[in-house]
């Protein structure tokens, strides 16, 4: 087998436009274009095209598709309406976390599981394991499908003049199928970077054509091409976790805040899941002994915190930085990190970040950094 990155159906557009490329789980990225600063305040106040077809796309379906998913996966799949998209997790038995995803259902019994790039094949072998006895089949659909994101304030306008698609009826978590700039597509509205916006999943040999019409339909108000590294930075100052980061194995949702996606109650036949007795117990656990709680950190100072730094009060070690980067719209380092309970309360006094053997001061709070206005 090479071990070669795979390439996306835009690679040869990405090195034309001068994007630094970069290996992301198994596939070649591009980083950035020119400014990493300038690509994410431009999705914060205009608009920015992506493209993250690294992403791995799962089809379930059959007369058991909904079984088969309700089993898999820690959600009720049943009560996901035709065109809508639910976020949900994939937990090991111990109720570990394998990845979080988002499943769309796009027919009366089909629904395709978007996985992260760097967890799809592991996705995709515990759902095929998982379909053992169930009426369903799973694809593999990652070669099928690029994916192009358009977010930001401009996004739907730019997006209305090259589709006939109804947007204005599209919510947020929905997708629907439509042309756009004459290319079919499944239009979706479920982002990743705290704006408005739209991800289009569409034929790779399309993928070109419909990256061209959308740069000239955004030229007029500031559309830009974005790279994965401002997504990073987006996504940190919307509080949105990522996988590897916020959620590992060793977490179970109830750890990293996120329980309320596990749903005990679904209905009876299908009552048990996989991680079910591990998870309830996370949920017992959570209720009498509050796990470590991810929480918001903003710098006094200009040093940026990392993955994996230590969070001190009064020299004791109190927590685990996440993510840490510099925010661009709140002109700090920030980070995500995981603390005890005592210590998480929005203005906790005294939290510090061991920075290379410093501890520098940073303010505790609520997630998220950023909330756009409506």
């Amino acid at each position: 087998m090479s071990n070669a990155p795979r390439l996306t159906a835009l690679d040869a557009l990405h090195r034309s436009l001068g994007a630094t490329m970069t290996d992301f789980a198994g596939w070649d990225m591009p980083l950035r274009y020119a400014s990493e600063r300038d690509e994410h305040n431009a999705v914060r106040t205009r608009a920015g095209l992506f493209d993250l077809s690294h992403m791995g796309e799962i089809t379930v379906s059959g007369p058991q598709a909904v079984d088969l998913l309700n089993f898999a996966l820690v959600g009720n799949i049943g009560t996901v309406g035709l065109g809508r998209a639910r976020y949900t997790m994939i937990c090991q038995e111990d109720g570990g976390i394998v990845d979080d995803l988002i499943v769309y259902r796009l027919a009366e019994t089909e629904y395709m599981v978007v996985a992260n790039a760097g967890n799809a094949q592991v996705v995709l072998d515990a759902l095929l394991a998982r379909a053992e006895g169930f009426d369903a089949v799973v694809r593999d659909d990652r070669d099928a499908y690029a994916l192009i994101a358009v977010q930001g304030p401009e996004s739907p306008g730019i997006l209305k003049s090259v589709t006939d698609a109804d947007l204005d009826g599209l919510k947020y978590y929905a997708g629907l199928p439509g042309t756009v700039a004459g290319v079919p597509a499944l239009i979706a509205r479920t982002g990743y970077t705290g704006e408005d916006g739209f991800e289009l999943f569409v034929e790779p040999q399309h993928a070109e054509q419909l990256w061209q019409a959308l740069t000239e339909a955004g030229a007029g108000v500031g559309l830009i091409p974005c790279g994965l590294s401002c997504r990073d930075t987006l996504r940190l100052e919307a509080g949105m976790p990522l996988y590897g980061n916020e959620l590992t194995t060793k977490l179970t949702p109830f750890d990293a805040g996120l329980g309320r996606v596990v749903k005990f109650e679904k209905s009876s036949h299908e009552a048990d899941f996989v991680g079910r007795t591990s998870l309830e117990a996370a949920a017992a656990r959570a209720e009498s002994a509050p796990p470590r709680k991810l929480v918001g950190l903003i710098a006094e100072g200009r040093r940026v915190p990392r993955s994996g730094y230590e969070v001190v009060v009064d020299g004791q070690v109190v927590g685990e930085v996440t993510s840490g980067a510099p925010s661009p719209t709140l002109g700090k380092p920030i980070a995500m990190a995981y603390v005890d309970a005592a210590f998480a309360a929005p203005g906790t006094a005294g939290v510090g970040v061991d920075i290379r053997g410093s501890h520098e001061p940073y303010e505790v709070v609520a997630l998220p950094f950023y909330k756009r206005q409506k």
